[in-house]
């Protein structure tokens, strides 16, 4: 990790909205506004016929646009290698698209404070290490030099223990906090459990889903009004994608609305026809409820693996715009005993407390040289952080109950506490067996193919003759950085190979370079 000369920022690279941080010379975390003069930019791209680039457009810009022409929430394609948009005959990766939106944010910025070199990206703690480093690799196409990649809560917790002055600092009457981050964004969901004093930040527990947040809530209400309009006219309006897409947008309209009224009308038109309908909020739970039941039992799971009990919380932190409605204050009342916190900034607290974590990192590794950061410095050089693995870790083996089939065998489980290593002992399949192979897992499905293969290696030229059932030893380690390493050793002739998962970049520099020369071609407004 090196520190380029420039502004060092803490970005919110969220699937709706996104936004970006620094520490102001104050030392306190300070939202740097976009060119719309607003803390928050649309995790939207256009990709005009002209050639432009719009980023984080207006609903009236994109009114005007060929719905085929918008890409929303990319954050949900992160790292899947099978999707890519097709624009002036190139395909362009979730990683490319995500870079467009970190570039709109770099370039806005820099309007504001001067040149940005260096950044932390936040993630949601579910995300796997192939999504990682694909934000990682956006970043760096966008021109950033990537000093971290951290989780959404932890920053969260960040900001909110370093606004609170009980992070660094001894405070009267003051010793810990368990509290608890329910982080409810646009398009994906985590909770963590963390228990901090000055000195020491800890997380307990941790669980969510990438593929839950805010849109799939307005979704059902789209689907539910436009099912009414089939039933009435025998026309279906989600057929029109230019319909479907503003449509969406005053359902999305309707459902903030419903977090401070009880009712809103709604108004669908297509093809001559208008169907008005009084959506009211006890409709949008009702239509939802599986949604946030989703996200009760990922809570209670959680407090449950972290080891608390309602009344052991003595927090509980709300983060993502969709923490605003009712039914979200609601259930963690029942859940967690006590009234939410809206101390941070929902939307703004990811980002800041991603700058509070690139200003430490910048005042250890450049010796104080930046006044902002040493005064981070000074107040957290005593905190040390303890973090846990977010996935379960294992290797392919061979069923013991029925030969014909492999399994994934999890030797670290999700929620240890890293860094973690463990030794295990197996045996080979087959007499006289030369080599073996050595998948490396990530997931906690028993099935092979359910999980995903994040590295493998192989011990070959073993002794001859070796019987059926020969003990061979796996170390698995997982350190603090988020290294992963896995080590085989054939008991009998000592033969080990070893390999080392390291988030670098799921990219080439060949292939980083010739993206970012490509990004550098679109114009992004």
């Amino acid at each position: 990790m090196q520190f380029l000369e420039g502004n060092t920022v803490g970005i919110d690279l969220g699937t709706t909205f996104s936004s970006i941080s620094r520490m102001a010379e104050n030392g306190e975390p300070e939202p740097i506004v976009n060119a719309d003069g607003k803390t928050i930019t649309p995790s939207i791209v256009i990709l005009s016929d002209e050639g432009q680039v719009v980023v984080g457009p207006s609903f009236e810009r994109m009114s005007v646009e060929d719905p085929q022409r918008i890409v929303e929430a990319i954050k949900r394609q992160m790292g899947n290698k099978d999707f890519f948009v097709v624009y002036q005959n190139k395909k362009l990766t979730p990683e490319f698209l995500s870079a467009l939106i970190l570039k709109k944010l770099k370039q806005d910025a820099e309007e504001r404070i001067g040149p940005i070199a260096n950044a932390v990206i936040t993630v949601p703690y579910y995300f796997n290490d192939i999504r990682r480093k694909a934000t990682q690799d956006a970043g760096r196409i966008a021109g950033l030099n990537v000093v971290d990649i951290i989780n959404e809560p932890t920053a969260a917790t960040l900001a909110y223990a370093w606004m609170k002055g009980e992070l660094g600092v001894k405070k009267a009457g003051f010793t810990s906090k368990t509290i608890m981050v329910y982080d409810l964004g646009g398009g994906t969901f985590d909770v963590t459990v963390v228990r901090y004093t000055p000195t020491n930040f800890k997380v307990l527990a941790t669980d969510g889903d990438v593929m839950l947040g805010g849109l799939d809530w307005t979704r059902r209400v789209v689907d539910n009004i436009c099912e009414q309009y089939l039933q009435k006219y025998g026309a279906d309006p989600r057929e029109d994608p230019e319909t479907l897409l503003q449509f969406t947008q005053e359902c999305e309209d309707a459902k903030r609305q419903l977090s401070e009224k009880a009712q809103v009308p709604v108004s669908l038109y297509y093809q001559g026809k208008t169907l008005t309908v009084a959506l009211t909020r006890g409709d949008l739970e009702r239509l939802t409820g599986d949604l946030m039941q989703r996200t009760r039992d990922t809570t209670e799971l959680v407090m449950q693996q972290a080891g608390v009990k309602p009344g052991d919380l003595d927090e509980i932190v709300l983060v993502g715009g969709s923490t605003y409605m009712p039914a979200v204050e609601k259930m963690l009342r029942e859940v967690g005993g006590r009234e939410p916190s809206r101390e941070v900034s929902p939307e703004e607290a990811v980002a800041q407390g991603a700058a509070i974590h690139a200003a430490i990192l910048e005042a250890r590794m450049t010796g104080g040289e930046s006044k902002v950061a040493q005064s981070v410095l000074d107040r957290l050089k005593t905190v040390e952080t303890s973090d846990v693995n977010s996935h379960s870790l294992g290797i392919k083996i061979t069923d013991p109950n029925d030969r014909s089939r492999k399994i994934n065998h999890i030797m670290i489980p999700k929620n240890t506490q890293i860094p973690f290593s463990i030794s295990q002992q197996f045996v080979t399949n087959s007499p006289n067996q030369r080599s073996i192979h050595v998948h490396i897992l990530e997931g906690e499905a028993t099935d092979p193919a359910a999980c995903t293969l994040i590295g493998d290696f192989r011990i070959v030229d073993l002794p001859p003759n070796l019987p059926k059932g020969s003990p061979v030893e796996v170390t698995y380690s997982y350190d603090a950085n988020g290294r992963i390493q896995a080590k085989a050793r054939e008991v009998t002739g000592n033969r080990e190979a070893a390999a080392q998962i390291v988030r670098d970049s799921g990219l080439d520099a060949g292939g980083i370079d010739s993206l970012e020369l490509l990004a550098q071609e679109y114009s992004v407004e």
